[in-house]
């Protein structure tokens, strides 16, 4: 397991590297003179033509990709031309925003989902089993800032029971979460059922029957764990897709996490900060895949990494 995870550390790197490479690239493509921007609207050409040079961005594109990647190498993801402060610091600031955006909805997306699920393949065509499905197909088709400006309109306009924006307490985090966590929540469920009813229709499931255990035990101790594997990748997968799709979440409700920093650089043109969120949420993608890759050989000691 170690060389293993090893390994997949490696194969990050040029991964990473790929990625780092397009970021760069649609940057240079969005519209825009970020030395325009940071000069403003009386700023002379001479001024423009000042700022572009301290900023580097009068080099070929190859030279600044390449100077900007040494630098990250070693750390330095560069300082940003809006606030001036290192991208590393701007980063460090919101990143607990976006883990503590992403977590709770995923708790509660996976408490909720399993539940669901399991309760739904075992009552197999029963009213709860066909009702709990149409509310998750619903949950999956809803989009997520539909769903957040509706939140707000219900919960914090019309009956003023949580904050529309910002980050503070509990209450601050309720509308974002639920708003995040209904589409992960809808999907768990609904890879929950599918695993669980193909597990409830293998043999050892008879057989523990047969043997008088009740349906409680049979579906605790048997078929939950099994048709766990495929529940932890979606899982796993689903806390990749929170941690980007708070990009959309944060901007709806002004949360001051990853996503609303990078929606605040890109409309300034910020290339350090933009280059720095998107590496960052990239690394956290990978590194989700390497876990999920890790408990699945925990819950299921026949999955061997060699």
């Amino acid at each position: 397991m170690c060389r293993y995870i090893l390994r997949r550390l490696l194969s990050m790197t040029p991964i990473l590297f790929g990625v780092s490479v397009v970021i760069c690239l649609i940057l240079r493509l969005v519209p825009g003179d970020p030395a325009r921007l940071v000069a403003g609207l009386d700023a002379t050409q001479e001024d423009v033509k000042i700022i572009r040079s301290s900023l580097g961005l009068d080099r070929p594109l190859p030279v600044q990709y390449l100077a900007w990647l040494g630098n990250v190498f070693r750390g330095d993801l560069g300082r940003s031309t809006r606030t001036h402060r290192p991208v590393t610091q701007e980063l460090g600031l919101a990143l607990p925003a976006t883990v503590e955006l992403t977590l709770c909805p995923t708790v509660v997306a996976v408490l909720i989902g399993v539940t669901a699920g399991t309760t739904a393949a075992v009552r197999r065509n029963s009213f709860f089993d066909c009702g709990s499905m149409v509310v998750a197909q619903l949950g999956v088709c809803t989009p997520s800032f539909w769903l957040g400006l509706m939140l707000m309109l219900v919960f914090a306009v019309k009956l003023d029971l949580f904050p529309i924006t910002g980050r503070g307490g509990l209450e601050n985090l309720v509308l974002p979460a639920v708003t995040l966590g209904t589409d992960a929540a809808a999907i768990i469920a609904r890879v929950t059922r599918s695993s669980m009813l193909e597990v409830l229709g293998m043999h050892y499931i008879r057989t523990a029957h047969a043997k008088g255990l009740s349906e409680r035990a049979v579906v605790l101790r048997h078929a939950v764990k099994n048709a766990l594997i495929p529940v932890i990748t979606v899982i796993g997968l689903e806390f990749g897709y929170l941690l980007a799709g708070a990009v959309v979440t944060e901007t709806v409700f002004a949360y001051p996490g990853v996503g609303w920093l990078l929606v605040e650089a890109i409309g300034f043109r910020d290339y350090p900060v933009i280059q720095g969120a998107l590496l960052l949420l990239a690394m956290q993608f990978a590194l989700v895949n390497l876990v999920v890759d890790a408990l699945c050989a925990v819950v299921d000691p026949r999955i061997s990494y060699g």
